[in-house]
């Protein structure tokens, strides 16, 4: 049976995961995995190109070397293993399953923050601490977007939750409470 890549992902991410908390390495692993992910970002195909049959042994071999040559221990391990296994194109699902393990280990909470307009550093850093405290993390860790429709307020999502205190959403809110009558 050929296991889909969601369940491949999780599957090696959990085990680097283990493997990493064993090791006691868990931030140094989560680095160069970051930067792996950079990697991948940059170049969106690399994992296609790395898993194509066409692509002769000697020039994947080429690729990958120089890839696992930033690294060394348990992360250069690890990309020998799945580059040998032939599932570099799942690497990125594998990143996303570790990175969502150590952000649960370290009371993290990943999400984004809409607004109508861009805030600075600091009104960022003051949602970012609202927004762990209510999630009850001890960090919180906002994207920023802008979405001039909202009119004002901000829109947080976190956690598989919308905190929606847009302008627009209590403007529609009045709305319909007034059509009512």
């Amino acid at each position: 049976m050929k296991l889909d890549k969601y369940t491949v992902g999780r599957r090696y991410g959990k085990a680097l995961f283990e493997l990493a908390i064993e090791k006691q390495a868990t931030e140094s692993v989560y680095n160069d995995l970051m930067v792996i992910r950079e990697v991948f970002t940059a170049v969106p195909d690399l994992g296609n190109i790395l898993s194509d049959v066409r692509l002769h042994a000697s020039e994947k071999e080429a690729i990958t070397s120089k890839l696992t040559s930033q690294f060394d221990g348990i992360v250069k391990n690890f990309l020998n293993v799945v580059f040998e296994y032939n599932r570099s194109d799942d690497l990125p699902l594998m990143i996303d399953e570790y990175e969502h393990r150590y952000n649960e280990a370290n009371k993290i909470v990943l999400g984004t923050v809409k607004t109508a307009v861009a805030i600075d550093h600091k009104k960022q850093a003051q949602i970012e601490a609202k927004v762990a405290e209510v999630f009850g993390y001890q960090k919180a860790e906002l994207t920023p977007e802008v979405d001039p429709s909202i009119v004002g307020g901000v829109i947080v999502e976190a956690n598989h939750q919308v905190i929606d205190g847009s302008l627009a959403s209590q403007l529609n809110g009045l709305r319909a409470a007034l059509s009512k009558k």
